[in-house]
């Protein structure tokens, strides 16, 4: 009897276990399935990232534009290729991209954009360090793009006017030197602006056309005695190169005005502009509106930059010798 009460509470002990084994199943299956559930709602996407050439301006906009993806939650493998300002390596960076079939391209400078917006017409595209995205046919109009393309230009309809006058009315300039590559429609855009501007002001605009950036210094060096200032627009070849331009400017005691911050903190005398910075988290925003709400391209308006101010670079001004004004109100850097 003793032995039967015995084996009883053995056979009721393994029922015990058992049981609780089973729970201890049914809670880690359950566990598992979550797990399961997360990394299936966890997307990876892929983007793609072209951009012409690598210099201070265009690095922001990429880091602004990622930073924008990443402040959103998105999970992204980024696939980056440099064109190093080669036209025929822009063509063949662009169908990397669209043959290896991202999620989404971001293209940075207007050639890059071009060459995408030629190779794919499904793929979303979004650009930025555009100036002119109805002129170089990447969109209908800025309101209602159209079509597989959108973005952020980088130029305010008021910084090349503020400019020009700013050359005439405070640093007394007559003639201006304008070195740019004439094969960039983004730059061909941005002279005939100023060279409209100048006409109302009374300045002679003296150009110098480059194809490569080893070009600039000598080009450069060509308007000297010609000009008695330089204005740099946003033009890539000539931006990666700017070195070469303040170097012969700074020689002479001539302020060289550029079109974009960063080319001040370079050493540039002064600018009317806004961060790249900025531009490219607004398109990374855009970019977000795609990826994760679904949106089209086609619907989402192309802006512009906000912010546009007046920086300084006050090394360069006491280097050529000339004085910050306060009535300028402007920012001021070293």
């Amino acid at each position: 009897m003793k032995k039967m009460k015995k084996y009883a509470l053995v056979l009721m002990s393994a029922i015990i276990v058992l049981a609780l084994a089973a729970c201890g199943s049914k809670d880690g299956a359950s566990s598992d399935t979550k797990d399961e559930k997360a990394a299936a709602d966890g997307k990876t996407y892929k983007v793609g990232i072209t951009q012409i050439v690598e210099h201070p301006s265009l690095n922001e906009a990429t880091k602004g534009f990622k930073a924008a993806l990443k402040d959103a939650g998105l999970k992204v493998d980024y696939q980056t290729e440099i064109a190093q300002g080669d036209p025929s390596l822009n063509t063949t960076a662009a169908n990397n991209l669209v043959g290896s079939g991202v999620d989404l391209i971001f293209a940075n400078s207007t050639p890059s954009a071009q060459a995408v917006a030629a190779a794919t017409s499904d793929i979303p595209i979004i650009f930025t360090s555009v100036t002119d995205a109805v002129g170089a046919e990447l969109v209908k109009t800025m309101e209602k793009p159209g079509g597989n393309v959108t973005g952020t230009v980088d130029t305010h309809p008021d910084a090349i006017p503020n400019t020009v006058k700013f050359l005439s009315e405070q640093l007394g300039a007559k003639k201006v030197g304008m070195v740019f590559n004439s094969g960039e429609q983004n730059s061909r855009a941005q002279v005939d602006s100023v060279k409209k501007e100048a006409k109302k002001v009374g300045i002679t605009i003296v150009e110098a056309s480059v194809s490569t950036s080893a070009e600039v210094k000598q080009a450069t060096e060509s308007l000297v005695g010609k000009v008695d200032a330089f204005y740099i627009i946003t033009d890539n070849t000539v931006v990666s190169a700017l070195e070469s331009v303040l170097d012969v400017a700074n020689d002479k005691k001539m302020p060289v005005m550029v079109g974009e911050l960063d080319s001040v903190k370079r050493g540039g005398f002064g600018a009317y502009g806004f961060s790249y910075y900025d531009i490219g988290y607004e398109a990374g925003q855009k970019a977000v509106e795609i990826l994760k709400d679904g949106k089209k391209p086609a619907d989402i308006s192309v802006a512009y930059p906000a912010n546009l101010k007046l920086e300084i670079n006050k090394t360069t001004a006491d280097k050529i010798g000339v004085d910050i004004k306060d009535e300028w109100k402007a920012e001021v850097v070293k």
